[in-house]
């Protein structure tokens, strides 16, 4: 499983992690597997009174793993200036609140070079840790658009890099416009060309492929698929497909017996957040499939968002994939 391959690299060189929420019991699960395995250098922020209690209850040894309390430090000077500075403003009350946040902590801990992953969303809406990855972490150079994708690990290897998809965008942007599309798959390709180290094959889905049905909806995906090859003639790119023509050769050959992609796109990025969203738990659920994310793409230093439903493993492999972000 290409999940273990991540989990084998991660252990090569270590980085420091900090989970905001961690008095869930997820997350304190989360943070001794990867102190037992030499995954990473776990940090949870939360009650240490109620770590404690909740480790001895899971019968969990909570040595190797750094705990940090809201009370421990005062960071609004810290938050008021970076925040401030972008193009949010807050006053002195509100960073005082701000600082108080274990998601705000997490961030500027990131920021401040004091730790090098930050990881929430157990508990917080994706809103919130969108919020505190924008204020705080802030967006790369020449980059627009905060968006995430889904690493997909299927049961079999019969679609995509050996039964591997990323699917974007899941979780963060409702109804991209074509230039934003275009970026989402843009980073997404890059993304999967990183981590998977294969050559991405990207699809632009709709519910038409290559013009067989007419209506305003397909336009955007077909702007976004030519901006795409405007912008990185290097990635292989096509739309508008149907699922089953970016992803069944046979099908392929069928409706788009032009397409470069050939029924073998293993980068899945969908027209807006109701597919996307749709989509991958669908898959996870019916098809089995192990679903990573939603991972944060365009910050300055990586701060991820978790399914509110997310398993401790799953919080592992996001630890082991983000931790080749860095």
């Amino acid at each position: 499983m290409i999940l273990d391959e991540f989990l084998a690299k991660s252990k090569l060189k270590p980085k420091k992690v900090v989970y905001p929420e961690g008095e869930d019991e997820r997350l304190i699960q989360a943070a001794s597997y990867c102190v037992r395995e030499g995954i990473a250098y776990p940090i949870l922020i939360g009650s240490k009174s109620i770590i404690e209690k909740k480790a001895i209850g899971l019968g969990i040894d909570l040595g190797g793993i750094q705990i940090i309390q809201t009370s421990d430090f005062d960071y609004s000077d810290d938050l008021f200036n970076i925040i401030n500075f972008s193009k949010k403003r807050i006053d002195k009350k509100e960073a005082q609140n701000l600082s108080k946040n274990p998601l705000y902590i997490g961030a500027l801990l990131v920021r401040k070079n004091l730790a090098d992953i930050c990881i929430g969303g157990a508990i917080n809406d994706t809103a919130d840790v969108i919020k505190a990855g924008l204020y705080v972490i802030g967006l790369k150079e020449n980059i627009k658009l905060l968006s995430s994708f889904f690493l997909m690990e299927l049961p079999t290897n019969e679609f995509g890099e050996n039964g591997v998809l990323f699917f974007a965008d899941c979780g963060v942007n409702p109804d991209p416009n074509a230039s934003e599309l275009a970026d989402i798959a843009i980073a997404t390709a890059d993304n999967f060309s990183m981590l998977m180290n294969a050559q991405p094959k990207v699809a632009m889905l709709s519910f038409s492929t290559k013009a067989s049905a007419k209506h305003k909806i397909l336009d955007k995906v077909i702007e976004a698929t030519n901006i795409v090859k405007q912008k990185r003639p290097d990635i292989l790119v096509d739309g508008e497909l149907q699922a089953d023509a970016a992803l069944v050769e046979s099908v392929a050959y069928r409706k788009a017996p032009d397409s470069p992609i050939k029924g073998h796109a293993n980068v899945l990025i969908f027209p807006d957040l109701n597919a996307g969203n749709i989509a991958y738990k669908l898959v996870e659920r019916l098809a089995k499939a192990q679903a990573i994310g939603p991972i944060m793409q365009g910050l300055k230093k990586p701060m991820h968002d978790l399914s509110r439903g997310c398993k401790y493993m799953d919080i592992v492999y996001l630890t082991a994939i983000s931790s080749f972000q860095v």
